[in-house]
């Protein structure tokens, strides 16, 4: 079947794309390999996006899926493999399928990085986690580690404070990437102890986490005693599979400008997997508008 626009990804990008796509009357399919909503569904709180000031990740991202879905907008939970250009149309692959596009728009985000530490998959669900919101519950009371100077690292390290016994914030610099404000929230915090300039080098477990060994900036090595470590060192985005029809930067990540074009004709980009000064969920939802409608605008050329 033939769709106006193909949407590969369901994080928020791409279905504010569908919304606005939709709008249009064009149809629209979206490719998620996982679950709608991407990596905002991990948030506890949302408290920066314009309107909704006190909303879940989930909550917001089944909102914004019913949305897309009231509009007439079909999903599909197919992995994207690979995209065809064959000039007036696409073609987007799957492993079990080929879908044809006027319009294509590459909304697929980010995944998490790891730290490279021996044993890192091997304690995963043992002690390791990269989503503090899924996982920490079950590490109340507990000494935990979170690891980053993300504004992921600085949220999971706030809501980790509510609930275990205590907290070691580890990163490799002096300074965070993330908001001041979580910073001096969590500077204000008792529970909390901040291990800078410091990397971990080390996991210990038998069947599961038990410590960590952290080396500082002067060489001084450590033990740490932790049930759990959460991970939130970045994100790597999800383009390897869409090197043939656009550009990326030395670090992976889509090239395109604020219009989201890429040198491909009727490929688009949108979110966190494009180049960009600001990824956060309202810069998301503005790329999706933006493809979308430069989508639009293409097929009806």
């Amino acid at each position: 079947m033939k769709y106006d626009i193909v949407i590969v990804g369901a994080g928020p990008a791409g279905m504010t794309a569908a919304i606005y796509g939709r709008r249009a009357n064009k149809t629209v399919l979206l490719l998620e390999a996982a679950s709608y909503g991407g990596q905002i569904i991990n948030a506890h709180k949302i408290e920066n996006y314009p309107v909704e000031p006190h909303i879940s990740g989930f909550e917001f991202a089944t909102k914004l899926y019913e949305q897309a879905k009231e509009l007439g907008a079909e999903f599909k939970f197919e992995k994207v493999v690979g995209i065809e250009d064959k000039g007036d149309h696409k073609l987007v692959n799957t492993p079990s399928a080929s879908y044809e596009a006027g319009a294509v728009i590459i909304a697929t985000g980010s995944d998490k990085r790891k730290l490279g530490v021996d044993r890192e998959d091997e304690l995963v669900g043992r002690g390791v986690s990269y989503c503090a919101t899924c996982d920490g519950a079950f590490f109340r009371k507990k000494v935990v580690a979170v690891a980053g100077g993300t504004r992921t690292a600085l949220e999971d390290a706030l809501y980790l404070a509510d609930i275990a016994e205590k907290v070691y914030l580890i990163h490799r610099l002096d300074k965070f990437s993330g908001a001041e404000a979580d910073f001096d929230r969590l500077k204000a915090r008792d529970n909390v102890e901040f291990l800078l300039n410091t990397q971990i080098t080390k996991l210990n477990a038998d069947k599961k986490l038990e410590s960590i060994e952290v080396k500082s900036k002067d060489g001084t090595v450590q033990t740490v005693e932790v049930s759990a470590l959460f991970v939130a060192v970045g994100r790597v985005p999800e383009n390897q599979n869409f090197s043939a029809v656009i550009d990326l930067d030395d670090k992976g990540y889509a090239v395109a400008g604020e219009n989201c074009l890429t040198r491909t004709a009727g490929i688009f980009v949108a979110g966190d997997n494009r180049v960009k000064e600001v990824r956060q969920l309202v810069t998301a939802a503005a790329d999706g508008a933006v493809a979308a409608t430069a989508a639009v605008k293409y097929l009806n050329s």
